[in-house]
């Protein structure tokens, strides 16, 4: 008789004390669960075991990126259902001490067991970096950098598209009116005229990339540009586009490592999806590195992910899987964090411009474009490396809509020691 997604449903239910918002197509063939929701499907008895020995996002995570698990209809609307079950309980939910006190949760994890097997627990999949966290040295930011980024450029231009530019876009209007392409150029745009550049100016963009906004202030701007990353394939890339443009009088990449910039003073430095990389210990450093290569009067521009603070900051973890999948060692702060270790370095910060909702209309455009050539994308990179991009991605244009997390831009200024920041004096009208 097939009757696993009823018995699943059950059990979960039972286990969390609360009705499955999603339906269940279990590897049977049945289903179960609320009518016209998307369903999860458990393709097999391993995604029960995985679940079990791992409850919770890495669970999920692993079962996911496995391809034990799948979403049968609309992955938005799954997983903002499911936010509430594993990202959102907070005070209501039940920990594992309350769980095994509990006969009924006992009972439900028993079933669990004899529904799903207990062999040994499945090992986690190959995509998955598991190891202590590191204090942000140059070996390890590199090595992190490498396991993100150095995926293939054939891959990433499936899902950024011609523009290359893996950071929120600048949207004047939402699609289908206003387009990827449009909105990163005018995002790029946005930062160059922040930071009032002009002809023969120098310029240091901080994490270049595939060289985009380097080759736009260059191009468009006739600034002098040193586009530096930690990734060779990325440097690579963006050396062609230089050389292909005719710009490589203007611009210089180089694989180095931020600390290591030692051709100050510029007259502005771009640090656009960056800073995420830095970790909260090293973030002041990174503050004084970029304060000291800044000539005086010298413009920073800084956009970077944000998360909201919490009360009780010293339970601030890293949410697994990311750092497991996506970005090992990132970090996320607040906001207000990050201005404040600006000021501490010596920047007077002139303008913050909050863009969370401009975050989310992107993501949602990269993961159409991985969707639409999903194929390519498998053959490309493999089947468990995209699913971990579409998972992610997804998710986090969910997390951006909901306000968990915010991008924003931060201007600031080295301010001469005589006060004259050579700021316009009206808040958003920019140029030099």
């Amino acid at each position: 008789m097939a009757d696993a997604a009823l018995r699943l449903q059950v059990l979960l239910e039972q286990l969390l004390g609360t009705p499955l918002p999603v339906r269940i197509r279990a590897w049977d063939g049945s289903r179960s669960g609320p009518p016209g929701a998307p369903a999860l499907v458990v393709r097999n008895r391993r995604a029960v075991r995985r679940l079990l020995y791992r409850p919770g996002e890495v669970g999920l995570a692993r079962a996911w990126v496995a391809g034990d698990l799948d979403v049968e209809g609309d992955l938005y609307t799954a997983l903002d259902l499911l936010a509430g079950l594993v990202w959102e309980r907070g005070e209501d939910a039940r920990g594992t001490l309350e769980i095994l006190r509990d006969p009924e949760a006992r009972a439900a994890v028993a079933g669990l067991v004899r529904l799903g097997g207990l062999p040994l627990p499945p090992a986690p999949p190959p995509e998955e970096v598991r190891r202590p966290r590191h204090r942000h040295t140059k070996h390890t930011d590199r090595r992190a950098i490498s396991h993100h980024y150095d995926v293939g450029n054939d891959f990433y231009e499936l899902v950024l598209g011609p523009s290359m530019v893996y950071s929120c876009a600048y949207w004047q209007a939402p699609p289908p009116e206003g387009t990827l392409e449009d909105a990163q150029r005018d995002k790029l745009d946005l930062v160059c005229r922040k930071l009032g550049l002009r002809a023969g100016m120098r310029l240091l963009d901080v994490g270049c990339g595939w060289g985009s906004m380097a080759l736009h202030a260059a191009r468009e701007y006739g600034v002098e540009v040193v586009g530096i990353t930690l990734s060779q394939e990325q440097a690579a890339y963006a050396r062609k586009r230089v050389a292909d443009e005719g710009l490589t009088d203007k611009v210089e990449i180089r694989v180095q490592d931020y600390r290591d910039v030692s051709d100050g003073p510029y007259d502005a430095i771009s640090s656009i999806g960056m800073a995420e990389h830095v970790g909260a210990e090293r973030y002041l450093e990174y503050a004084d590195v970029l304060f000291r290569l800044l000539k005086p009067g010298g413009r920073l521009l800084n956009h970077q992910i944000g998360r909201r603070p919490q009360r009780d900051e010293s339970s601030y973890q890293v949410d697994e899987f990311i750092d497991a999948y996506v970005f090992p060692d990132g970090e996320l702060q607040p906001i207000g964090v990050t201005v404040a270790q600006l000021e501490r370095a010596g920047f007077e910060v002139r303008d913050v411009e909050a863009l969370r909702e401009h975050y989310a209309l992107t993501l949602r455009r990269w993961v159409a474009n991985l969707e639409d050539r999903w194929d390519r994308a498998v053959k490309l990179t493999g089947p468990g490396r995209a699913r971990v991009w579409r998972l992610y991605m997804a998710a986090s244009a969910l997390a951006f809509e909901r306000n968990r997390i915010g991008v924003n831009q931060v201007l600031a200024v080295r301010t001469p020691d005589s006060g004259d920041a050579g700021m316009p004096l009206r808040a958003r009208v920019w140029g030099g």
